[in-house]
């Protein structure tokens, strides 16, 4: 292979300088190296309104594994999707004080329809507890009704100051569960089994390991009783919020007025949940894996899992194109995923890396000498190791390489959480640590607002959680120092 390869050098030197100098490199600047890869990759497009965006299909793509797989998951555990207005009255919103002090900053609202004046002001969806409460108050009646498990997948708008493709846009596209139940141990269990599902469903799909745990009074959803999250740690040192999960207790049930007649002939409130993710996972999945070349997708997300690409000589052309379209017919029967890029206005350099710049998991390269020895050369995305293989052996031998470059990714993201996550008891260290290299912090804290609001104002850091499964190391808290009550992981965050 190695003179096949070499035919191909030069035109793939110079394309690999073309593609390269479009994306600035991570370490010279990690914002602008993830908006390069978003355009470049035609994951996105501005739009004219500030703040949103065109999600192309190549994005679209990605997004639509994540319903897809996501949704199984939400409907495995026994709920049903439906469907709720983006408008909702202004009274609606205005009946919960404290919904309304948590989103009226970010708020859109209509005030004309059809030329006229309205009313009463429109509110564009921020997210959607008060018009289905509206709902639920007219549909539950008796916990023969209960318990209500419903989910949609929809746009919210929040009218954000500052935005980034993805993980922070004044439109996005989201799922949000909404779920009533006859007591508060059943909302709380219900609350934790949907963050356990998105735990899950990231590790196991996305290739994302994530620290879970419960968000502190100030950082919790406005109006929740408690607030459970899934923290990412993306490759610049900051975490992600990568989905919450909210017990919103009898707060919204009070307000809107849910009650059912329970079994004791008793009228009583509900106790309700909400939970979701968002097209921010986008985000999450460029920040974890990508690196200077572009997207690097885990096979399980990837729209194209496998792309080949036929290397053509004068002599050969049929017979390699008629190769070609049979691995690609074999592995289609197989149920892979892939593209055939017989393009003809397009040297094999040039498609190597397109394809590595979108992150296609594997390349299967098929030349003349290939179609001697009928085999292809695989190359992997995320290492670049190649390895031949028979077409016979490739309905066998892919899925088995596409699952260990899936766990390949997984491994590679944990180990860059592990080594970017420090604990100590001093806080010169831990200022240091969040201005120098960032990453997760793990520290002791009193549970007083004071300490979480000085450690946020000197370091620019939140305290992402109070993990479940991490055991307190430390007995005072790294602010004040009197008697600790919670560990808890701090980052800088997006």
């Amino acid at each position: 292979m190695e003179q096949q390869g070499s035919s191909t050098s030069a035109g793939r030197g110079k394309a690999e300088k073309e593609f390269v100098k479009e994306i600035t490199p991570q370490s010279v600047d990690y914002s602008q190296w993830y908006i390069d890869v978003v355009l470049k990759t035609e994951l996105m497009d501005y739009a004219p309104v500030k703040g949103c965006m065109a999600i192309r299909p190549y994005g679209y793509a990605i997004w639509e594994k994540i319903q897809q797989l996501l949704d199984r998951r939400i409907k495995d555990t026994g709920h049903q999707n439906a469907y709720f207005p983006m408008f909702i009255p202004q009274e609606l919103l205005q009946k919960e004080a404290a919904h309304v002090e948590g989103f009226a900053p970010e708020v859109a609202l209509v005030t004309k329809g059809g030329g006229e004046t309205l009313a009463e002001p429109l509110v564009v969806r921020p997210t959607s507890e008060a018009i289905i409460c509206d709902f639920y108050s007219r549909w539950i009646q008796s916990w023969r009704d209960l318990p209500m498990l419903i989910n949609q997948w929809c746009n919210v708008v929040r009218w954000e100051k500052v935005t980034r493709p993805f993980l922070r846009t004044s439109e996005f596209l989201w799922q949000e569960g909404h779920t009533c139940h006859r007591t508060e141990e059943e909302a709380e269990k219900e609350a934790l089994l949907m963050l356990g599902v998105y735990k899950e469903f990231l590790e196991t799909e996305m290739a994302i390991p994530v620290i879970a745990g419960r968000k502190t009074e100030r950082e919790k959803f406005a109006g929740a009783l408690r607030t459970y999250t899934v923290e990412a740690l993306m490759r610049d040192g900051r975490a992600l919020q990568a989905g919450t999960s909210h017990n919103l207790g009898q707060h919204f049930a009070r307000v809107f007025d849910i009650t059912f007649l329970d079994q004791d002939g008793t009228l009583k409130y509900v106790w309700q949940t909400s939970w979701g993710v968002s097209t921010r996972l986008i985000g999450a999945l460029i920040m974890v894996h990508g690196d200077d070349r572009g997207l690097v997708l885990p096979p399980r997300i990837a729209p194209i899992q496998v792309v080949i690409v036929p290397i053509i000589s004068k002599k050969a052309r049929e017979e390699v194109l008629a190769a070609a379209r049979r691995v690609a017919e074999t592995l289609q029967q197989a149920g892979i995923r892939l593209k055939l890029d017989d393009r003809e206005e397009y040297s094999p350099g040039w498609k190597f890396n397109e394809w590595e710049m979108k992150g296609v998991p594997l390349r299967l390269e098929l030349g003349p000498r290939d179609l001697e020895a009928e085999q292809v050369i695989a190359v992997r995305r995320d290492s670049g190791a190649k390895e031949p293989l028979p077409w016979a052996e490739l309905p066998r031998r892919l899925p088995q390489l596409l699952e260990e470059l899936q766990g390949d990714l997984y491994k590679r993201a944990l180990q860059f959480q592990q080594e970017h996550t420090r604990s100590g008891a001093d806080y010169g260290e831990f200022l240091q640590v969040m201005e120098r290299e960032r990453g997760f912090f793990i520290a002791s804290w009193c549970g007083r607002e004071e300490c979480e609001l000085k450690a946020k104002e000197e370091s620019k850091a939140t305290i992402r959680c109070i993990p479940f499964d991490r055991e307190m190391e430390h007995e005072n808290c790294l602010v004040c120092g009197e008697k600790a009550a919670h560990v808890v992981y701090f980052a800088r965050a997006y």
